[in-house]
């Protein structure tokens, strides 16, 4: 029996070794004590798709320690050209459960909690269960989107927001800013407006473009539309297609990803920029 015990925490001892290797240049970059922070926080990702595939990614390779990632939705062929997830080898699988096996790949001591749900009323008690330090909102329908955000909120949750990613091709546009000081992009003027008729004006950080959207869109998604085919879960109102590259919604994740590692580690050497 001791020699099994003995067995298991030297096991254990080879994990926690290799850890420290596989998150050693965030270490070097941010500081121990930081990384050990990442290392112990709880960040839920809602929606998998273009931007938030791309969250999970920075997030699991910055060392984070505790993973929620939530979609119902499957990998489809039109998702190839922007998803993270998406590869032939992947088509018709759960997206969190895809992501699930990607982030186990990265780092197989963190802790990932795959929901294949949707956002809404029902499922905000589960999505936004303590103790969640931060939550990344990648959602890609308005009214869901709104009721997160809000529920994140009176929840005390720190929130990062993506705003309207399809149809922008210029990385330059991109900006980091409160939601109460967000312009241009029309998602997020449609996002203020039902935020505050639920009593919510700002502490959701949000990522964004002051690039005019391609086209004249009254109404567009978070991060890409859905695709013209129906899911097998069809969840929402059905939303027109719009063109998108992976180079610029990635950015968006990469970027709502790197503001949740700066605030959980307070690594900022100066005030985030409304850039």
């Amino acid at each position: 029996m001791r020699d099994a015990d003995e067995h298991w925490r030297q096991k254990i001892e080879e994990g926690r070794i290799r850890n420290m290797h596989r998150f050693i240049r965030t270490e070097m970059l941010l500081g121990k004590p930081a990384l050990q922070r990442l290392q112990h926080a709880r960040v839920a990702v809602v929606g998998l798709g273009a931007v938030g595939s791309y969250a999970v990614e920075g997030l699991a390779r910055a060392g984070v320690g505790h993973l929620r990632l939530v979609d119902f939705d499957v990998v489809r062929e039109s998702n190839i050209n922007r998803q993270l997830y998406a590869l032939q080898s992947t088509l018709d699988r759960p997206k969190a459960e895809v992501a699930r096996a990607r982030v186990l790949d990265i780092n197989p001591q963190c802790e990932v909690e795959a929901l294949r749900v949707f956002a809404d009323d029902d499922t905000f008690g589960p999505i936004l269960r303590p103790p969640l330090d931060a939550l990344i909102d990648a959602v890609d329908s308005l009214g869901p989107k709104v009721r997160l955000l809000a529920a994140a909120v009176k929840a005390g949750a720190t929130v990062v927001s993506s705003m309207g990613a399809a149809t922008r091709t210029e990385p330059q546009a991109i900006r980091v800013a409160d939601i109460s000081a967000t312009d241009v992009c029309p998602l997020a003027r449609l996002v203020r407006k039902r935020l505050r008729r639920q009593g919510v004006e700002r502490g959701i950080l949000c990522v964004y473009s002051v690039e005019p959207p391609r086209g004249s869109l009254a109404v567009e998604g978070a991060a890409e539309a859905a695709p013209a085919e129906a899911p097998p879960c069809p969840r929402g109102r059905e939303r027109r297609p719009l063109g998108s590259l992976a180079c610029l919604t990635g950015i968006f994740g990469l970027t709502a990803a790197n503001e949740v590692i700066l605030g959980l580690t307070q690594a900022r050497h100066s005030p985030a920029i409304s850039r």
